[in-house]
């Protein structure tokens, strides 16, 4: 279930980044990982996280995925290991938020985008997942929150 999605105008957020590229099969067993690498860099260096992570997705097939994993920063991260400073851009954005496990993100992007069509807007090519809401919060899936936002072109 998504909420009504609204337009909403982003700041620039500093993040410590890190690249992933990974057939979708793998996917379970790349991001914990990933994350837990992402979010050492920021805490070890004092400077994160300011907020919750998110993913920013670049390119998805119905075979792989090719994204960042975005840990939101005070100060540029220093490079380390497979991270690397990097920055989200202010956007004008489309945004929803979803309600429930993450199994269901799948659908919940085809409702998004079907609403996003059926409303007449535009979007980019690539799309952000923020998790306000997960696992290491509540154990229950139907306390998970995931923002999922485009940017309008």
């Amino acid at each position: 279930m998504i909420e009504t999605p609204k337009i909403i105008e982003t700041t620039a957020q500093l993040v410590a980044t890190l690249h992933i590229e990974t057939p979708r099969s793998e996917m379970q067993h790349v991001m914990g990982p990933g994350i837990g690498e992402a979010m050492a860099a920021a805490k070890t260096q004092g400077i994160g996280p300011t907020g919750p992570w998110f993913a920013h997705h670049l390119k998805m097939t119905p075979e792989a995925f090719n994204f960042d994993i975005c840990i939101p920063v005070s100060a540029p991260v220093q490079a380390v290991g497979r991270v690397k400073p990097g920055q989200r851009p202010a956007l004008k954005v489309i945004r929803t938020v979803y309600h429930g496990r993450y199994e269901g993100l799948g659908d919940a992007w085809h409702e998004f985008g079907d609403w996003t069509e059926a409303n007449g807007y535009k979007t980019a090519g690539d799309l952000y997942e923020c998790y306000l809401v997960g696992p290491e919060s509540s154990p229950n899936p139907v306390d998970w929150r995931t923002e999922l936002s485009r940017a309008l072109v």
